[in-house]
């Protein structure tokens, strides 16, 4: 009998053992939290048990796969050239650099792209984090006329529409509009709060819009407008304290609809 593979996986935030053939065939996977094992091919029933013995502790429990739930079986259906979810932090502006290249070394360095994408980078690697606390994040969310959303984070504490404003180092004050940073860097609150707005009304619910200062040397944020939550980059983390808005079935609906490019053709 051939020989079966097991390889380490993190699937939906959630550790699994999949246990393959040589040709990379998939007969069963195993939850390494709960021990449950779903498999394809019940033939394989002893060899896979034995395949696992070495990476196993305790009992397993053996069963069918779980019947797909309609989010699942959303993205099942949903064609690749239309999903959003493996987008990259930046990716809107990773493909205008690609595109649109500056002419010279010197332009390269003044280029105010490479500040955003690095701060956009930096935003979408920490919410990226917060996904064992049940959050699912999408990055780069196209909106019709070229804009986009930053960072799209669904979880336990709602939905965040998120914007990454690259303070290098600068000292940022934060009021009504705009954001005014030293050196005479400027961002204005308003398209923070006109994505979050454009969001809930495609999703059909609750959007926070939250801005996050990257980098900033010092962050005023005394006359903040109530409506934005403002964070520095590294309170991001904090976010995984958030819950009681969606149960975990609402933020799998949401996320499946987020994730669809065709959604945001509305927005």
């Amino acid at each position: 009998m051939e020989r079966l593979r097991v390889t380490p996986a993190r699937v939906q935030g959630r550790d699994r053992l999949v246990v393959t053939l040589p040709d990379g065939r998939a007969v069963a996977w195993c939850e390494r939290d709960t021990g449950r094992v779903a498999l394809l091919l019940d033939d394989r029933r002893d060899a896979v048990l034995e395949a696992l013995a070495p990476f196993t502790a305790g009992e397993l429990t053996v069963g069918p796969p779980p019947v797909p739930t309609r989010a699942e079986l959303a993205r099942l259906a949903l064609p690749p050239d239309d999903d959003l979810a493996p987008n990259r932090p930046g990716e809107a502006l990773l493909t205008d650099l690609e595109r649109r290249p500056p002419a010279t070394l010197r332009l390269m360095r003044r280029d105010a792209r490479r500040s955003d994408l690095a701060a956009q980078q930096r935003l979408g690697e920490a919410l990226d984090e917060l996904e064992p606390a049940g959050w699912r994040v999408l990055h780069a969310v196209p909106l019709p006329g070229g804009d986009h959303i930053d960072q799209l984070a669904v979880g336990p504490g709602g939905v965040l529409a998120l914007h990454a404003f690259a303070a290098d180092g600068t000292r940022v004050r934060v009021g009504e509009r705009p954001v005014r940073g030293g050196r005479g860097a400027v961002c204005d609150v308003t398209p923070t709060r006109r994505r979050a707005e454009r969001a809930a009304h495609v999703l059909a619910a609750a959007v926070r819009p939250v801005l996050v200062v990257v980098g900033a040397a010092r962050l005023d944020a005394a006359s903040a407008p109530g409506d934005i939550r403002i964070l520095r980059d590294d309170e991001v983390p904090a976010l995984a304290r958030l819950g009681g808005v969606l149960k975990p079935a609402d933020i799998e609906s949401l996320y499946a609809a987020a994730r669809d490019r065709r959604t945001w053709l509305g927005a």
